[in-house]
This record gives C-alpha cells, sequence and structure tokens, in this order.
C-alpha cells in the first residue's frame, strides 16, 4: 500500500474537550497493520485534544508546526524532530501554540483507535 496524505479526508475529534482538531488514518488493520494504527493529527492554531488518559501507549513524531504535550501534571514544549513516548494511564493533551497547524504521527494498538 502506497498513499499521500494529501489525498486523506480528516476527521473531526469530537470529544467535547477538543477543540479544532482532526485525525487522518494513514495505515491500520485495514491496510494490513494487524496490531496498530498510524494517525497524523492536525491541531489547527489556538486548538487542542482532550485532556484524558486509558490503558495504551501512544508513539508520537512532531511533522509541523509548534505545540505543547502534557504527560501528568507537567507541559513539554514540542515541535518538528520531536518524538514521544506516552506511557499508558499517563493523563495527556496535545495543545497548539503556535500560529501554523500543529501537525504529528500518533501510533497506538487497534484497540486505541475510535
Amino acid at each position: 500500500m502506497i498513499g499521500n496524505i494529501n489525498n486523506l479526508n480528516g476527521k473531526a475529534i469530537t470529544n467535547p474537550e477538543a477543540k479544532n482538531a482532526f485525525m487522518k488514518v494513514l495505515v491500520s488493520p485495514d491496510n494490513g497493520w494487524d496490531d496498530y494504527v498510524m494517525r497524523v493529527i492536525e491541531v489547527e492554531k489556538d486548538g487542542y485534544t482532550p485532556k484524558h488518559s486509558h490503558s495504551w501507549p501512544h508513539i508520537n513524531y512532531i511533522i509541523e508546526g509548534e505545540g505543547e504535550l502534557y504527560i501528568d501534571g507537567s507541559n513539554n514544549k514540542v515541535f518538528a524532530g520531536a518524538y514521544a513516548f506516552v506511557p499508558a494511564n499517563a493523563i495527556h493533551q496535545f495543545r497548539n501554540v503556535g500560529a501554523a497547524v500543529f501537525k504529528f504521527i500518533c501510533i497506538v494498538p487497534k484497540e486505541g483507535h475510535k
């Protein structure tokens, strides 16, 4: 499978605790990666993902923009080239703190993709 992110439609993250955040699924069990899902999250200016926790980890890589990653009480500045492992059960949130779109890869086990 070969694709291009520019050909994918973003799906709004509809959690009431999220603002101006969208998800594009790149690779999933539908494409043959049986146990994981690789997504790109795009957070527009002044936007954020919900502050939450769950029983699976995240693997993240920042593609572009400037953001903050909140993990268990600590805000961490992140920008293009940064990566992060968010452990299971950690309270976390991504927030755009720049003027442009904040975009990052997010890999989760298939049970973590909704």
